[in-house]
């Protein structure tokens, strides 16, 4: 007998559905609030963004060089004439660059992407910590990530670090939708993320990796055989998008394309996995500490300057810089490797203003999480964040090859995701003595915190520590009072504790902002007074008559037919010297296809931000990779393809290579002086 079923009659074997909860209304003030926030990101960020200048000037070259040549653009090249890339792969010079050609190459231009990654950074982060804490967590933790000093710095810089953050919270954005219905797709456009990730800093990129896997491996509400597939898959995403440049490097003939800068090789694979990998991590040879200086992209100051950059007087030591660096594991820079480190007295005010409050509430949330069924997404959020920060600052923290204080804008978003998770999980057990403890502990440790900080310079604000202080007092007295009284005051308490994590990383903040920076190694906030070198700080800035008389240099060069700019040296490198007038035009005259050649490429970069010329750099960085042989150079001056050799710049004692180079160029060509420079006419050979 055939039962025919009704229409309005469930079908026994079709699956259940589940009941979907209505989504809670937004609260009227949501919307205006994040208005507020991205557009005071967006003013912070935005505010008189040019003033540094060409900032990084390595960078800067490499993204003009963009602006003029397609095979520049892509490989990432230094010069538009495709010698040599910069040390890092190009995703982050394609943004800046396209900017370059849709608007012409300007400072502007070049640093206004940067700027506005932040305040996608910034909504990307609220929406994410929005999904899993509410509205009032997603916008702390966008607050927090906009206001920190280090973020603040390198989000108005041109060094990759900025794109690098943005790529790294879009991923955890796409992996917290993936655990909710265990998709993969979500997971899948996780690692196109993180692939782009490595197109932009290599294997720094990699550092969120267990966080966003442990969320997911834990909470994604599939058996666990689906959740290891999807892992792998998105493994299989991350090679993918990343491994396609790669591949077109292998593939290109080596012959029409740059040297991979910082290679021994000219390998991209061995530039991640040495000078930009196990070589950062271990130090050593493999990474020679300071070997190039480490992204000290302007390169050390010459003469006088050098000794204030960290330098010995006379620069460099015979021979260069020992094979393992700075002795200590310090690595030249960023204090001595320990887990102290983050918390010295030259990265303290860069990142840690929060991070002990992050480290206790993570330990909290998870505590309060710990009766919650195992898809619990706030348990899965302080997994994501927490393995982030954790991984990430074990691995700063410890590294004993090259450090930069910069190198920590990549916690912010972790540690401001913990704070407002963490927190708001704390504030819903207020009304126990744990909660209450919580609360009151984590805010009595941020302020004494903030206040150890803050009086590291003891010109910045002097008042603003007892301010603090202060407030932290006032809000740790109503955290632990009884819950009648407490309700009664809660928003003057909860002001007084926004007051003391907030206050100090705001002024830092706003401080960053209206001082220009240039150089390779920017560090945020007001000086702390340590010496410069190991274990103090090189600063990359410009302060007071140094960028005055930047300005009336850049004014002097444009009337000389010069591109202007910021001049004079940043402690961290240069930020752009003025190229004497003579010299300018005998490099746009040249005619040939590069104009010039000179050791190291701080001096090629500033002479082609000068000029717009092509000028190759002779070892790479400072002198020290490989490229070109004596045998590459004297046929590249037989054909005709270099004008003009400028001596000096800086051979890091192992381009023996480079040497031979300089000793031909004695040996065949005459010398001549233009403005300071020793200057070699190579079409013209001595008879």
């Amino acid at each position: 007998m055939t039962a025919t079923l009704n229409a309005s009659e469930p079908d026994p074997a079709a699956p259940t559905p589940v009941p979907v909860a209505a989504a809670p209304r937004r609260p009227r003030w949501e919307f205006p609030a994040l208005a507020a926030l991205l557009l005071g990101t967006a003013v912070l960020y935005l505010w008189n963004l040019s003033a540094s200048g060409f900032g990084n000037t390595f960078y800067a070259a490499a993204v003009q060089s963009g602006t003029q040549n397609w095979t520049a653009f892509f490989f990432g090249s230094l010069d538009s004439a495709n010698a040599i890339t910069v040390d890092k792969p190009p995703a982050s010079l394609w943004v800046m660059a396209l900017s370059g050609r849709i608007f012409g190459f300007s400072s502007w231009s070049m640093l206004a992407p940067q700027a506005l990654m932040a305040v996608g950074a910034v909504a990307l982060l609220w929406a994410t910590v929005r999904r899993v804490a509410g509205p009032g967590a997603g916008l702390l933790a966008g607050a927090v990530l906009a206001l920190t000093p280090v973020a603040v710095m390198m989000f108005r810089f041109n060094n990759p670090d900025a794109l690098l953050v943005l790529l790294m919270v879009a991923a955890a954005w796409a992996t917290t939708h993936a655990v909710e219905k265990a998709s993969t797709r979500w997971l899948l456009l996780a690692g196109v993320f993180l692939g782009f990730g490595f197109l932009t800093k290599m294997l720094q990129a990699f550092l969120v990796v267990p966080g966003l896997a442990a969320a997911y491996l834990w909470a994604a509400p599939t058996t666990v055989w689906r959740r290891i597939r999807q892992l792998l898959a998105a493994g299989v995403a991350i090679v993918v998008s990343a491994g396609w440049w790669l591949l077109a490097v292998a593939l290109w003939p080596v012959d029409a394309r740059p040297y991979i800068g910082g290679s021994t090789n000219n390998s991209p694979l061995e530039l991640a996995f040495g000078y930009n990998g196990l070589g950062r991590i271990f130090g050593g040879e493999g990474n020679g500490g300071m070997r190039r200086g480490a992204e000290m992209a302007g390169g050390f100051p010459r003469g006088a300057g050098a000794a204030a950059g960290g330098m010995p007087p006379g620069g460099m030591p015979p021979g260069g810089m020992p094979p393992g660096g700075m002795p200590g594991g310090m690595g030249g820079f960023g204090g001595q490797a320990g887990l102290t480190r983050l918390f010295n007295t030259e990265i303290g005010g860069q990142i840690s203003w929060l991070l002990p409050a992050a480290l206790i509430l993570l330990v909290a949330g998870l505590w309060f999480t710990r009766r919650a069924p195992r898809e619990d997404r706030v348990r899965a959020a302080l997994l994501l964040w927490g393995g982030w920060t954790l991984v990430s600052a074990l691995v700063f923290a410890l590294m004993e090859g090259t450090f930069h204080a910069y190198y920590t804008v990549a916690l912010a978003p972790g540690i401001a995701a913990l704070v407002a998770v963490g927190g708001r999980e704390a504030w819903q057990a207020r009304e126990t003595w744990t909660g209450r403890g919580v609360l009151a502990g984590t805010t009595a440790v941020t302020a004494v915190w903030a206040w150890v900080l803050l009086g590291r310079s003891t010109t910045f604000l002097p008042w603003l520590r007892w301010v603090v202080l202060a407030a932290g007092v006032v809000a740790v007295a109503g955290l632990l009072v009884p819950a009648g009284w407490r309700a009664r005051v809660a928003t003057v308490v909860a002001g007084a504790a926004l007051v003391a994590g907030l206050a100090g990383p705001t002024a830092y903040a706003v401080q960053t902002a209206v001082t220009p920076h240039q150089g390779g190694i920017p560090t945020a906030g007001p000086s702390t007074g340590v010496g410069t070198g190991p274990g103090g700080r090189m600063r990359g800035r410009v302060d007071g008559a140094q960028r005055d008389g930047a300005t009336a240099r850049g004014a002097a060069g444009q009337q000389n037919g010069v591109p202007g700019g910021p001049g004079g040296f940043g402690m961290g490198g240069p930020g752009g010297e003025q190229v004497d007038a003579r010299l300018a035009g005998m490099l746009t005259s040249a005619g040939t296809r590069w104009a010039a050649a000179t050791m190291g490429s701080q001096g090629a970069a500033n002479l082609e931000l000068r000029t717009g010329t092509a000028v190759m750099a002779i070892g790479g960085f400072i002198g020290s990779d490989p490229s070109p042989t004596l045998a590459q150079f004297q046929a590249d001056v037989a054909n005709g393809d270099i004008h003009y050799f400028i001596a000096g710049g800086m051979d890091g004692g192992r381009g023996r290579g480079n040497s031979e180079i300089s000793q031909w160029v004695q040996q065949h060509f005459t010398a001549q002086t233009v403005g300071n420079q020793t200057v070699y006419d190579l079409t013209q050979p001595v008879s």
